[in-house]
């Protein structure tokens, strides 16, 4: 069991934490109702092993191995195709689009962003569909505006040609 002083210590790093772990689990999983359960339950079981952290190491470093193989058998056990469901947020605004093209826009969409690699993903979900400013992803994903730039310029010719494939 837990001390206080360790619970309270958790709970900071939770707080830390939280936006990091939702938006991490929503690059691999794709859903944001599955990517909230998934961090909350990575959190879960981070306390459960918070005794075995070493305190000398990044923490979200630790978790993130936590959250990853929960999502992985997340994925594993649902045995469906993953859903880009922050896609179905999106409005479109061209009238003259009907809705099945609508429809396979998006399809192809959702298979093009899921052949990009895990980083690309995510740093086109954070700008493009949940518009994060260029700080916050630099805060969340813990690096260098700049880096976060140019790999938003590249993820997005990435993109790009895999939906000239597939238009």
């Amino acid at each position: 069991m837990a001390s206080k002083i360790e619970t309270a210590e958790f709970e900071e790093l939770v707080k830390a934490n939280m936006k990091r772990a939702y938006f991490s689990a929503l690059v691999i999983l794709g859903s944001h109702d599955e990517a909230a359960e998934a961090s909350q339950l990575a959190f879960v079981k981070a306390f459960r092993s918070f005794h075995k952290f070493d305190k000398s190491k990044k923490f979200f470093t630790w978790y993130y191995k936590i959250l990853k193989n929960l999502c992985l058998n997340m994925i594993r056990d649902n045995k469906k195709n993953v859903s880009l469901e922050f896609l179905d947020t999106q409005v479109y605004e061209n009238g003259e689009m009907d809705l099945v093209e609508k429809n396979e826009l998006k399809h192809n969409l959702q298979i093009a962003l899921f052949k990009l690699n895990a980083v690309d993903r995510g740093v086109l979900i954070l700008k493009e569909f949940e518009k994060y400013s260029y700080k916050e992803i630099s805060e969340i994903m813990e690096i260098p505006i700049g880096t976060v730039m140019s790999r938003l310029f590249y993820a997005r010719k990435k993109l790009a040609e895999l939906m000239k494939d597939l238009i």
